[in-house]
């Protein structure tokens, strides 16, 4: 079973090619700025990004006809139940009107269906970032003009359950997980029999990250917006991607802060130990969420390779359950995996 996977990015798109579960072929292909600073809105890069996918793999020796089907990353879409679905004309509608904002991932099923039209085959997409499997409960915020939603790495996270699960010799639906990925954004989720029942993200709530602001406090907050200071776009960026670790130190490079934590430099050890400490109190929250009845601790993304941060993180929550590490991102394998469920049987496709 030969499957083209597409994972369209801010300034880049990723490429891989797996034959059945074995990738054959992995390419990031790196945008600059000036080609992308022409377009209006993600959606008109469309035929600029499928003409470097193509390009990419006829250069590689890959024919689209090679392909059995081909899975985009999945955008900002209405919400729905974590799986595989078919792409189809609702989800490109949806996606055209960006229903739920702009965002490079919202290219992925559209890629993915118009090379698939093109061989005949069919365009699936697996666990968007939209996915909500949040309890009723958890979704109540304090003001009832606003929600708790669920936007969260949800590929990634669904990704390393099902892998754990694998190594616990059962099924995803058979545990009960709290997933913390950790990368340039933070989301920490709790997953109740195969669902994610509960979860924050860095923009909104959690952990602060390497630039985004995490939960703030409310008051404060809202005397800074009205302060004057900062124009509605300015404070967007600033939680956004100018706050976190960018804010307090100067840099986003987790590897620098870390090299400068060992040297005891002093304000970054107060950020880095604030960090752990923040991410361990938000594991610790969702043990609540599972009542006690945790399975294993998954630490992921980008500063799980960091055995510092991993250390600090089991010394405060070791008490709840035990560890698994599974350090960086495995969306394209992801989409892979969730697309060959369904071609081969094991899983039901399912309808947007």
């Amino acid at each position: 079973m030969k499957i083209l996977a597409i994972n369209p990015g801010g300034t880049s798109t990723k490429i891989a090619v797996f034959n059945n579960q074995e990738e054959l072929f992995s390419e990031n292909v790196i945008h600059k700025e000036s080609e992308l600073h022409d377009f209006d809105t993600v959606f008109d890069q469309f035929r600029y990004r499928k003409d470097v996918i193509v390009e990419i793999l006829l250069k590689n020796g890959y024919m689209l006809e090679d392909f059995d089907c081909v899975v985009g990353r999945g955008g900002l879409l209405k919400p729905v139940e974590g799986g595989t679905y078919e792409v189809n004309d609702a989800m490109i509608g949806d996606l055209r009107k960006a229903i739920n904002g702009e965002h490079p991932s919202n290219l992925g099923p559209v890629i993915a269906k118009d090379i698939a039209s093109s061989i005949d085959v069919p365009a699936f997409i697996v666990d968007p970032v939209s996915v909500d499997e949040f309890l009723d409960i958890a979704k109540i915020s304090g003001i009832s003009d606003l929600e708790r939603s669920s936007w969260m790495h949800a590929l990634n996270q669904k990704a390393v359950c099902r892998e754990t699960a694998q190594r616990l010799n059962g099924e995803y639906q058979d545990f009960n997980f709290i997933v913390a990925h950790l990368g340039s954004g933070i989301s920490i989720a709790a997953h109740l029999k195969g669902n994610m029942i509960d979860g924050s993200g860095g923009r909104c709530d959690g952990p602060f990250s390497p630039e985004r602001c995490g939960g703030l406090p409310s008051f404060p907050l809202v005397e800074l917006c009205y302060s004057g200071k900062y124009t509605c776009k300015e404070m967007v960026d600033k939680i956004s991607t100018k706050a976190g670790m960018f804010d307090y130190l100067g840099t986003k490079d987790m590897m620098e802060i870390e090299n400068r934590y060992l040297t005891n430099d002093k304000k970054v050890v107060m950020i880095l130990d604030a960090f752990v400490y923040q991410t361990a109190k938000e594991i610790a929250m969702y043990g609540a969420a599972l009542c006690g009845d945790v399975d294993r601790i998954i630490i992921t993304g980008g500063i799980a390779h960091s055995d510092l941060i991993v250390k600090k993180l089991k010394e405060r929550v070791r008490y709840l359950a035990k560890f698994e590490v599974i350090p960086g991102e495995k969306e394209m394998t992801a989409l892979a995996l969730g697309a060959l469920r369904v071609m081969n049987g094991t899983e039901k496709v399912k309808t947007y």
